[in-house]
């Protein structure tokens, strides 16, 4: 599959099937729990095949899980069988930690069964691209400094967030680059802490790093998809459209027709129905008119893609994921 190809057909298709980023839900569909989800790769691919045969989505994706990468670097994972992974707790709290930190292998803690998940589902969906799911770079120094004192170090300490950032980076291609060989169409990388940043620091602390990672991996078989659900992603659009990710993803913040504007049209945009407030806690009949609205908001635009805003949360009522297709009038198998 040439996936840049296959963009330039999305776009030039009237009809197009949306994407959203449906992952954790599918554990219903198969009888598993999170927990046993994030544990075993080919339970993964298991949940997403489910998903493949229930909804008429243009792309499938695995699981916007941003615990993982962090914990191979030795951070603090706790589990749930409901609830996505979080992170706890501080990694690096000083320079001398980053400086002894190690650029873990491709394999440590679950990263190898999430590469291996990617794998499987390539044999089981083969009518549609299949995207892996990363964390970004800032989102990943956040999550091993803490959010909180990251804030304060790209100020106070910018050595320090950029040689924790150089680490990061090196480990997210080489990570990405596992799951390209698994023969994956491209990546869904969540890099929502960037929209914390104002759009100079985004530019020094974010943008330059995922276009580094663009660059190592992105060609025409393998794409980036990039996200941004942050509070001022939508300040950062000119920078973020500077990485050269093939597709920007954005979350609920952002006034989407507007931000679609400064978007070259040769790259797909996608968003941004709100998974929580609308997909998540709605009724179906407010998630199909939620849909119809935002379809009908960005008509003309050959290049939007239909999502949702983040990750649909794990205990998402199926009825409810099934009214989000239903709104774009396509029907559930």
């Amino acid at each position: 599959m040439f996936t840049k190809q296959w963009i330039k057909s999305v776009i030039t298709n009237p009809t197009k099937k949306p994407m959203p980023v449906l992952s954790f839900p599918g554990s219903q569909l198969i009888g598993a729990t999170v927990r046993e989800i994030v544990l075993d790769g080919e339970m993964q691919a298991k949940c997403m095949k489910a998903i493949a045969d229930r909804y008429q989505t243009i792309a499938a994706v695995s699981n916007m899980d941003l615990s993982v990468e962090a914990e191979a670097f030795g951070a603090d994972t706790v589990y749930s069988d409901n609830e996505v992974p979080s992170i706890v707790g501080r990694l690096i709290v000083s320079k001398a930690d980053v400086e002894q930190l190690n650029i873990p292998e491709v394999g440590a803690a679950r990263t190898g069964e999430y590469v291996k998940a990617i794998g499987r589902a390539l044999e089981l969906i083969t009518d549609r691209p299949v995207f892996a799911g990363v964390i970004g770079p800032f989102s990943l120094a956040g999550r091993l400094m803490d959010m909180t004192e990251i804030m304060y170090n790209v100020i106070d300490e910018p050595e320090m967030v950029h040689l924790l950032l150089d680490k990061v980076t090196e480990f997210l291609i080489n990570y990405i680059l596992a799951f390209k060989k698994t023969g994956a169409h491209g990546i869904l990388m969540a890099e929502p802490a960037a929209g914390l940043l104002s759009p100079a620091l985004n530019e020094e602390f974010s943008a330059q790093y995922v276009k580094q990672i663009v660059s190592a991996v992105q060609d025409d078989d393998f794409i980036v998809i990039y996200h941004n659900c942050g509070n001022s992603a939508g300040s950062l659009v000119p920078a973020i459209v500077e990485t050269g990710a093939a597709a920007l993803h954005f979350g609920s913040t952002v006034d989407l027709s507007d931000v679609i504007k400064q978007i070259p049209s040769d790259r797909l945009v996608m968003g941004n129905v709100d998974s929580v407030n609308k997909i998540a806690h709605g009724t179906p009949e407010q998630i199909k008119e939620a849909v119809r609205d935002m379809l009908e908001k960005m008509r003309g635009h050959s290049n939007y893609v239909l999502s949702s805003s983040c990750d649909i949360p794990p205990q998402t009522r199926i009825e409810n994921v099934d009214a989000f297709f239903e709104g774009a009038g396509f029907k559930i198998n």
